[in-house]
């Protein structure tokens, strides 16, 4: 299964007159990082980065001077992205202004089927919130301390150890290497690099699931069965 988890950055927030200047990316296979992202800025093509955006990402108008426009980086996003489902927080924003920047240049919307919003499976697994990318790092002691301004890529990866918790933590499946190919590891070319992106150890692990109940019945359970428990052999 393989799903990207992306961010976007954009000059402000009308999708249909405002322009995506980021774009952030990493790619999940059967739940595991594999090194491989997608990320470039792009120029807005004549449309200004409003004041208040730029507080938030921290993107001017004269970084993105010589920076490809949309229909530049198009193909290499397409190839990227080819069959895999697409994560984002707050996903309508996100592919709103992919659909706008589409319809621009004579291309469908992006097929809703293949979008997963990471927000509505946050507020449906922690109702009572908050479910911001800040709030769900330190519910699950994910280290952002680097996100001093929102980052396409560097969001990107914070959210797909969000994603990874979401979906029931890092053991997703009993093999828990993902082998390396060569197109995995080979540097991808315009707007796109290989190159270690990897989960960060948290500053300490998660608190155990289990209540003091559930370890008690546990135990009684146990030494009711006698030594000849499996729980008790090699001890």
């Amino acid at each position: 299964m393989r799903e990207i988890i992306f961010d976007t950055e954009t000059t402000g927030l009308d999708a249909k007159n405002d322009r995506i200047i980021e774009i952030g990316a990493v790619e999940l296979e059967n739940r595991f990082l594999t090194g491989r992202t997608f990320h470039v800025f792009v120029n807005p093509d004549g449309r200004e980065v409003h004041p208040e955006a730029l507080a938030v990402h921290g993107i001017s108008n004269e970084q993105l001077a010589d920076k490809p426009k949309f229909a530049e980086v198009l193909q290499g996003w397409l190839d990227f992205t080819e069959g895999a489902t697409l994560i984002a927080h707050n996903a309508s924003f996100d592919v709103g202004f992919f659909n706008a920047e589409y319809a621009r240049l004579g291309f469908g919307p992006v097929d809703p089927d293949r979008v997963v919003d990471s927000l509505h499976l946050a507020r449906r697994k922690h109702p009572m919130g908050p479910n911001s990318l800040d709030a769900l790092c330190k519910r699950y002691r994910i280290d952002n301390s680097m996100r001093e301004k929102h980052g396409a890529l560097l969001d990107s990866e914070l959210l797909a150890e969000v994603y990874i918790e979401l979906v029931g933590g890092k053991q997703a499946k009993l093999g828990l290497e993902v082998e390396e190919s060569a197109d995995q590891t080979a540097q991808e070319t315009d707007g796109g690099s290989a190159g270690g992106v990897k989960l960060r150890p948290r500053p300490e692990p998660l608190p155990s699931r289990l209540s003091e109940q559930e370890v008690a019945a546990h135990a009684e359970m146990v030494a009711r069965l006698g030594e000849s428990a499996i729980w008790n052999v090699g001890k």
